[in-house]
């Protein structure tokens, strides 16, 4: 039994893969405009956290 469960590893990195690429290969929507208000507001919370630091 050992003997034939070996290939699991290197089909199942392959499927892992498969996925991967197709996920990274199709268009992923972007707004700018929530990007850019997503990262002011992360700015923000870290501007309260640590006052005075650039």
């Amino acid at each position: 039994m050992a003997a034939l469960s070996w290939p699991a590893v290197p089909l199942t990195a392959g499927l892992g893969a498969s996925v991967w690429a197709w996920y990274v290969s199709r268009p992923h929507p972007t707004d700018v405009r929530t990007a850019v208000r997503d990262h002011e507001r992360l700015r923000a919370a870290f501007g309260h956290i640590a006052p005075g630091r650039d």
